[in-house]
């Protein structure tokens, strides 16, 4: 089976992750296709196969080096798509040698895939492109990731002339709501290091991305009737949207990009007795990420100020950049970016406008860059992988491989 019948055999699968379920996998698809994950490694041959109660699958490719002190290199990827769009009854096609223009993606309901909104497509021309149908989402993030893993460790086994060290995989759930990570048992996974399969794009690689907060302020009012208001009313609405204006107006992700940080405002619930602004905080630099977050705290004194005890602030840390636990061992991304060149890949390293399970792993004692798994426009209808993309990712990993025993 090659990457791309594994990746349409995939996407058939229910997986979209549920925040609101409080369980771990938060969704029961998650389980049901790691339970086919699990068969599969095991008709593969591979060895330590263990599938936990939380949906964390392992398993090891055997070395089949002689030689000594082969450090021992992970590939992981996440079962869960995102909750953003239905992944529910995912209906691919391929778009034979893509010739430009539009695609039609659904007819009856006029959804179309242009270059004119997407100039992306325009480096894909001549290539197989795998499509929605414009009902849900396609499941390239990270079902790409899980396909060419497995289609390289298959490569491996029926190669065997390719010298390589144990190497371990890891599938795992929840990644779309931020936990794929917390229950990832480390120790057990007992890599040197690892890659995920997560990223966009062909050439990305990507071991910075955004430290992160959540900060909820919650504004507390007196309602009273408003023909009789005068010097009684405390509008918590009203003093919400001062806070919200205080904030810098161009520090927001419609006006950023690259390494520039910014406020988020995600969410307003309120009444005049209470409202509640939700915001998530990013930046790449550390110290500005804490200012950014001193910010929230000035401008909640600030209110206070005007409106004694009316203000409370909460932030919470949600996670850290991994460039600081990834440049210790900058040895790992000089082996990715010689591994893509070897085969006729342009690394393009780039940071992470987000976050990854690479970066909470990082911090858990596991070095963990991300590697492109190929597609884009991740997390609606509009998704598509260039099946060259998969083709050259499957490769990355068996090169990988190759470069750990070798060196």
């Amino acid at each position: 089976m090659n990457v791309v019948d594994r990746f349409l055999q995939y996407v058939k699968f229910d997986t979209q992750s549920d925040e609101l379920t409080n369980m771990t996998p938060s969704t029961p698809g998650q389980m049901i296709f790691a339970q086919h994950l699990e068969k599969e490694l095991r008709e593969l041959g591979l060895k330590d196969i263990t599938l936990d109660d939380n949906g964390y699958l392992m398993a090891t490719l055997p070395a089949n080096t002689s030689r000594a002190n082969v450090p021992v290199v992970g590939f992981i990827a996440h079962l869960d798509t995102s909750p953003d769009m239905s992944g529910r009854h995912v209906s691919p096609r391929i778009v034979e040698k893509y010739q430009g223009g539009d695609i039609t993606l659904n007819a009856d309901k006029g959804i179309v895939l242009s270059p004119d909104e997407f100039p992306e497509l325009n480096h894909y021309i001549g290539q197989d492109l795998i499509v929605t149908d414009g009902n849900t989402l396609l499941g390239a993030d990270d079902k790409a990731g899980i396909a060419e893993i497995i289609t390289a460790i298959a490569y491996l086994i029926k190669h065997p002339e390719i010298e390589h060290g144990d190497i371990r995989v890891a599938f795992n759930p929840d990644e779309e709501i931020g936990q794929g990570a917390h229950k990832f048992d480390v120790e057990l996974f007992g890599a040197d290091w690892a890659y995920t399969m997560d990223g966009g794009e062909i050439g990305e690689l990507e071991y910075e991305n955004f430290n992160a907060a959540v900060a909820k302020v919650t504004f507390t009012g007196r309602n009273v009737h408003p023909g009789y208001a005068k010097h009684k009313m405390i509008n918590s609405l009203r003093i919400a949207n001062q806070f919200a204006i205080m904030l810098p107006r161009w520090e927001t992700p419609e006006h950023t990009e690259g390494y520039e940080g910014f406020y988020h405002l995600t969410s307003i619930e309120g009444t005049v007795e209470q409202t509640v602004l939700t915001y998530i905080i990013r930046d790449h630099d550390r110290d500005r990420f804490e200012r950014r977050k001193k910010e929230f705290e000035h401008l909640t004194r600030k209110i206070n100020k005007e409106f004694p005890g009316v203000a409370s602030l909460e932030i919470n840390d949600q996670y850290y950049n991994m460039r600081e636990k990834i440049e210790p061992v900058k040895h790992i991304i000089d082996i990715a970016i010689q591994a893509m060149k070897n085969v006729d890949v342009t690394p393009k390293v780039v940071p992470i406008r987000g976050g990854t399970d690479g970066a909470q792993l990082s911090f858990k004692g596991l070095p963990c860059p991300n590697i492109f798994a190929g597609g884009l426009n991740f997390h609606g209808r509009y998704e598509f992988v260039p099946v060259p993309s998969m083709e050259k990712a499957t490769d990355v990993i068996v090169e990988i491989a190759r470069l750990v025993a070798a060196k």
